[in-house]
């Protein structure tokens, strides 16, 4: 069976990674339903996913305003469409966030994702790709983590996600005919090469500074914030600051989603299996800004500040296993990343609205 005959459900599909691997998937020749409750992203997002793509493939593509916490918005969309997998994305992302109101993280991203392998469960769909994270390695005794350290997440945000990675390990062991493919991967960085799609998040601390490191720079760069807070500075790091990895999310996370899909049709036992996608390295934050400044031409003014609770201090990731059995690798580096992500700041400065 082609791909041009297989339809993927991507819950979140609005959002950041979720657009950008939509375009993906139509490029490929796949059908695709987007469910998204638009918690932190915005309709215009799928409206230009559809002009990038153009009209004959964005007849291939549907969107479907639920929560999947109401499981009635999922019982509405799997009798009607036959879904071959499900991409799963859809959930809360910001570790400062989570610390400071772990319920709100339990409730969205647990709940959700029960239900959603209750009605996969129901309507036997048993093939998934599950976002996770690189948060479930918590602070990793050495780096590059490999996919069977020790899992210990620091904050709620990363319990969510390896409670969700429990879960679909158990779920597997007990009704060994699904197949699910977790990915740990890092911060994503960049945005569509067209400057058409990028990160634009709705979900900021209350001081309304965005959660993330790259939407906080380029919000610094655009002049919608003065200046960038660097939480932590005495880390025992190269310069201080945390070290992380960075991924462009086309040809970085969206290549590696398209990559596990074609695993979940091409192999048979799949069980439930982790890999990493990152870039085999780590990126320090006052690194990000250097780089940022020199692709966009901007000073950021920069403050630093106390660490934040539930941070790391350095992770990054293995990506051996990945490019030996999913035959992806990240394609792009620092550089880059930021002179995409500066493309879709300079075109869309207050994101995907017009100033308000």
């Amino acid at each position: 069976m082609g791909s041009s005959e297989k339809t993927i459900l991507v819950t979140g599909g609005a959002g950041f990674i979720g657009t950008h691997t939509v375009v993906q998937l139509l490029n490929d020749g796949y059908r695709v339903s987007i469910i998204d409750n638009l918690d932190n992203s915005v309709i215009e997002a799928v409206h230009r996913v559809k002009d990038l793509v153009g009209p004959e493939l964005s007849q291939k593509l549907d969107f479907n305003l639920g929560d999947l916490r109401n499981r009635d918005d999922l019982e509405k969309l799997f009798p009607k469409t036959k879904f071959d997998a499900v991409i799963h994305f859809a959930g809360l992302k910001a570790v400062a966030e989570s610390v400071g109101n772990p319920r709100r993280y339990f409730d969205n991203n647990l709940i959700g994702t029960i239900n959603l392998y209750e009605v996969m469960a129901k309507y036997n769909r048993k093939k998934m790709v599950f976002s996770s994270s690189a948060t479930v390695y918590g602070q990793p005794e050495k780096i590059p983590c490999v996919e069977d350290f020790e899992l210990k997440a620091m904050n709620p945000y990363g319990r969510t996600k390896l409670f969700l990675e429990e879960i679909a390990r158990d779920i597997q062991k007990a009704e060994p005919d699904w197949s699910i493919i977790l990915l740990r991967y890092f911060n994503p960085v960049g945005a569509h090469e067209s400057g058409k799609i990028g990160e634009d998040p709705k979900c900021c601390s209350n001081r309304g500074i965005p959660n993330n490191l790259m939407p906080y720079i380029q919000q610094v760069a655009v002049g919608r914030l003065p200046e960038l807070n660097v939480f932590g500075h005495d880390y025992p790091t190269k310069d201080g600051s945390a070290v992380c990895s960075r991924l462009h999310p086309c040809y970085g996370l969206a290549d590696g989603h398209i990559a596990a899909v074609r695993k979940l049709f091409s192999s048979e036992n799949i069980g439930c299996i982790a890999y990493n996608l990152g870039t085999g390295s780590g990126t320090s934050v006052l690194e990000m800004v250097a780089a940022f400044e020199k692709a966009s031409g901007k000073k950021i003014p920069i403050k630093l500040c106390p660490r934040r609770p539930g941070d790391a201090t350095a992770v990054y990731a293995s990506t051996e296993k990945a490019q030996k059995e999913l035959g992806w690798k990240a394609k792009y580096g620092i550089a880059e990343m930021c002179k995409d992500q500066w493309k879709w700041a300079s075109n869309n400065p207050w994101g995907y609205q017009s100033k308000p």
